[in-house]
Order: C-alpha cells, then structure tokens, then sequence
C-alpha cells in the first residue's frame, strides 16, 4: 500500500489499517559490537559469544533492545513514501515503547507499521501515530511494539528537504 503523508483528507480512510512493511534485515554480531561500543555499553550479553553460549538465558548473544528501536527509522522509511507536500517529518517521540521479546545475533528483523491516529496542529502541520511492531522471523512473539509519533510539516517546494546521496529512496 503507497499512502501519501503530507495528506491528511487521505490518511483519515487509513486509521487502524496496515499501511506497509519493511524487508527482513539481520542484524549481526559485528554490528551490535559497534553499536555497543558507541553507546558505551560493553555487555557480555550483547557482545561476548562465548560467554553467552555458556551462561546466557539465550544461549548467544542478542541485540540490545535500544538497537532494535533504533533500527525502526530504517524500517518505516522502506515503508513511507515521502509525502507530495511533505517539507519534513519530525521523529516526536514515543507513547509507548515495549520490548516484548529479545532479538537473537544474526535473527532478520521487520517492521510492520499501522496508522492509528492523525490530530491536526496547525495549518500545515499534523501529528501521526503509528503502531511499530518489529517481528523477528520465525518467532511468534514480537520484539517491540511501540506507538511512535512524528510530526508532519507541509510546504511549498523549496521549502521541502532535499533527497539526500545514498538514500534508499
């Protein structure tokens, strides 16, 4: 389903629904490494196989819960279409966030968003909330369910970001 953000007349017919999924991304050891170091949480949870192999309640490693909600931007911009009239979208924060389920090292993720509520804020402007499960392939339950809210901004042309080198869309 292709919806247009910048929309709101549209996006209405499409509160409660499905409005996409990502692909399946892995993610593997070397980069909860990374993401460990950079935050500056050396855990052997996180980045220690062999001690999690013996002493984890998993029995490897998994990715930090905070890497998984972090993985989520990429995931709903496979997802959303930048709007016709969409100068920018904010990242407005979170309702709720809940980590339901540890992401094994190495297990593909996906995000499956649903638009749950849109509350104007102004002439060009808008809140939407949308519900983010990210799955884990092959687990019945999920790893977060979160209801994230971004802020829509419309305009004119010029006033619209540019797209950027290396984005994926």
């Amino acid at each position: 389903m292709s919806i247009d953000l910048s929309d709101r007349v549209s996006l209405q017919q499409h509160i409660g629904q499905e409005i996409g999924r990502s692909s399946w991304h892995p993610i593997c050891q070397e980069d909860i490494d990374t993401f460990g170091r950079l935050t500056r949480d050396v855990d052997a949870m996180h980045m220690d196989p062999d001690w999690a192999r013996a002493r984890s309640p998993y029995g490897q490693t998994i990715v930090y819960g905070f890497q998984t909600i972090s993985m989520m931007t990429m995931m709903i911009n496979e997802i959303l279409n930048r709007g016709s009239q969409e100068a920018y979208k904010l990242n407005y924060g979170f309702d709720r966030v809940r980590l339901m389920a540890p992401v094994p090292a190495g297990a593909p993720i996906r995000g499956v968003a649903r638009l749950k509520r849109i509350e104007d804020r102004g002439p060009a402007r808008f809140l939407v909330t949308i519900e983010m499960t990210v799955e884990v392939r092959g687990q019945a339950k999920p790893a977060v369910v979160a209801d994230w809210l971004f802020m829509v901004v419309n305009g004119a042309e010029e006033e619209r970001r540019p797209e950027m080198a290396g984005a994926s869309k």
